[in-house]
């Protein structure tokens, strides 16, 4: 089977390093790609959202089955062109995608359904969300409505930022995601990661993982797409898992269902494990990044049928295998990101970065440029490692990051720090 992948991060390298395992690949195809990806597959200059021409495409190379990976194109319909052209692609519809496209849409719903999550309110005025967050006190949680690359939500720890946040929102620092904004209940206690493949009816929980949104080290700075990630994560429990399946993931995927749109895909759930029990803090309608990679370090079933049988419905009584090891993923990002950054630096080392036994490093903003690795992104590479705690998975990644030679980026040096702290108080 060929296939095309679409996408140009580190969530894609991931997803194709995972897939070129599988014996029922023939070619693989990824666009645009980066250049890491360029040496599992044939990258393609193609626009993700230009429909017609992935439409083109996939018929000119034969290709039996497509994987969106990114957000935006999900959102816009790419799903349902190729259906409609009668191509088989994995991920949800437009209609469904709406559990990411509108955090207020998802909070309606939950709402409807009796799925736990924070109080909201929703706003497209900024007085009347300025008066109610006043209603409310700080701290308090301010979001753009729409699709804004991980970084459209503020915890605002004073009525001040909180009402800044309604400013920058409503006022365009976000595009048209900021149409109409959501002000959240501040939620306390851990954030976790959990993912399923959903066929439409059948959601099959994946690995447990933890990611870290902040830029900097100890949770500070501004939110961003993802400064790294870790699984297992510790804090969900067999008992957590279940209740976030009975608690949030059916309910959600049976309500979608109900409404006409069933969901199908992989459905990322970003939660908050509170002394109730799990809270949905919002959805993504695809892997994580930088989840995704500790994710595909862990998985040892092939992934590629998996991937098919959510998009034909087929997915009850399928299972997947993982790795008992853990994995852990260090972001490199540009200095300046999430704000502005430089692109077009050199970046070496990575060969060496490579030898650490149990590393792979994805890359997730490069490009390939007369023969040398330029950094072309935000977010750059992501050294990720397996080891047979997270404590040996945390020293084989850094020790790994140190032989990049890169002057120009920067990474946290406390990954995985709740889990660390665990295996320390346990050993």
């Amino acid at each position: 089977m060929n296939v095309l992948l679409i996408g140009s991060g580190g969530r894609e390298h991931a997803l194709a390093w995972a897939l070129r395992k599988s014996p029922l690949l023939d070619r693989l195809y990824c666009a645009p790609g980066n250049g890491g990806i360029a040496a599992l597959a044939e990258c393609v200059a193609l626009d993700p959202m230009d429909f017609a021409g992935v439409t083109d495409f996939v018929r000119a190379h034969d290709i039996g089955f497509v994987i969106v990976g990114p957000e935006a194109p999900l959102v816009a319909g790419l799903v349902d062109h190729l259906s409609a052209q009668g191509v088989k692609a994995f991920g949800p519809t437009a209609a469904a995608a709406k559990l990411e496209g509108s955090k207020g849409f998802t909070k309606d719903l939950c709402a409807a359904n009796a799925i736990p999550t924070a109080a909201y309110a929703r706003f497209s005025d900024a007085a009347a969300a300025k008066t109610y967050i006043r209603q409310q006190g700080a701290p308090i949680v301010i979001k753009a409505d729409g699709l804004a690359a991980g970084k459209g939500v503020i915890l605002a720890e004073t009525l001040a930022e909180a009402e800044a946040a309604v400013d920058d929102i409503l006022g365009g620092a976000f595009g048209a995601a900021g149409a109409e904004l959501v002000v959240e209940e501040f939620l306390f206690g851990e954030e976790a990661s959990f993912f399923v493949l959903v066929d439409g009816k059948t959601a099959l929980p994946l690995a447990t993982a933890q990611d870290h949104k902040r830029v900097g080290d100890g949770d500070m700075g501004p939110n961003t797409g993802g400064m790294g990630a870790y699984s297992p994560a510790p804090v969900m429990t067999d008992a957590m898992v279940a209740a976030t399946m009975a608690r949030i993931i059916e309910p959600t995927v049976a309500a979608m269902a109900r409404a006409g749109m069933p969901f199908k895909g992989v459905l990322f759930a970003g939660l908050m494990i509170t002394d109730k029990g799990p809270y949905l803090i919002e959805y993504n309608t695809r892997f994580g990044d930088p989840e995704c990679q500790v994710l595909m370090a862990r998985l040892q079933s092939d992934l590629l049928p998996a991937l098919l049988a959510a998009a034909d419905g087929a997915l009850a009584g399928f299972r997947l295998d993982w790795s008992d090891q853990a994995a852990v993923t260090v972001v490199m990002a540009a200095r300046g990101y999430p704000g502005d950054y430089g692109k077009g630096d050199v970046i070496g080392g990575l060969d060496a970065a490579g030898l650490v036994p149990g590393v792979q490093v994805f890359h997730a903003g490069t490009a390939l440029k007369d023969g040398k690795l330029l950094s072309n992104g935000g977010r750059v590479l992501n050294i990720t490692a397996t080891g047979a705690t997270i404590t040996h998975a945390v020293s084989r990644a850094y020790s790994a990051v140190d032989k990049v030679e890169w002057p120009g980026g920067f990474c946290r040096r406390d990954i995985a720090w709740r889990a660390l702290e665990r295996e320390r108080q346990s050993g």
